[in-house]
């Protein structure tokens, strides 16, 4: 409790004392950015010339995405257009799940999907990094599909977010929720 006379300071009632500053690591998608995305790819398919006569689409199903055309390079093409069209919309490629081309019947395709949230794996290696790497004020603790960070200072959370900025990994991150 820290009440100090004739210099109006009673935190305590309000903060809680020294209360610690936090933010939280995600890994969101916006789901209309996709669905532009992918409009727009659909649209550049439908009228591109090397495009014609290869039997090209791309549609989502679910939560798959579902690219088609007669040959393999063209398959391949048409996620090279949704792959643009993402980083268009600030979508990054990370975030896109993209296999291999498979021969199904008469054409190719290509299945993919958008990763939402931070898989258990990952976490623990994010964790792991901020436990070792990061300033030894900074807690980290792992909620489900997202990870909350706390410590005193801020200017420590902020060193925080630029190692994991720097870090290459296999997920997209982003950070929230900063108090």
């Amino acid at each position: 409790m820290m009440i100090v006379l004739g210099a109006a300071r009673i935190d305590t009632f309000y903060h809680g004392g020294m209360a610690d500053s936090s933010f939280d690591i995600v890994s969101k998608v916006d789901s209309m950015e996709v669905q532009n995305a992918l409009g727009m790819a659909q649209k550049e398919i439908q009228q591109r010339y090397d495009f014609k006569g290869v039997d090209a689409s791309i549609e989502m199903s679910g939560e798959k995405i579902l690219m088609k055309a007669n040959a393999e390079e063209r398959v391949k093409a048409v996620l090279e257009v949704f792959e643009q069209k993402l980083i268009k919309r600030n979508i990054s490629l990370r975030s896109l799940d993209a296999g291999k081309p498979f021969p199904s019947g008469k054409e190719y395709r290509i299945e993919a999907a958008i990763k939402q949230g931070i898989s258990s794996e990952d976490a623990k290696k994010i964790a792991k990094i901020i436990r070792d790497e990061a300033p030894k004020t900074i807690k980290s603790q792992i909620q489900g599909d997202e990870l909350r960070v706390q410590s005193k200072s801020r200017d420590d959370l902020q060193a925080t977010i630029a190692l994991l900025k720097g870090k290459d990994l296999d997920v997209a991150l982003q950070f929230i929720n900063f108090r």
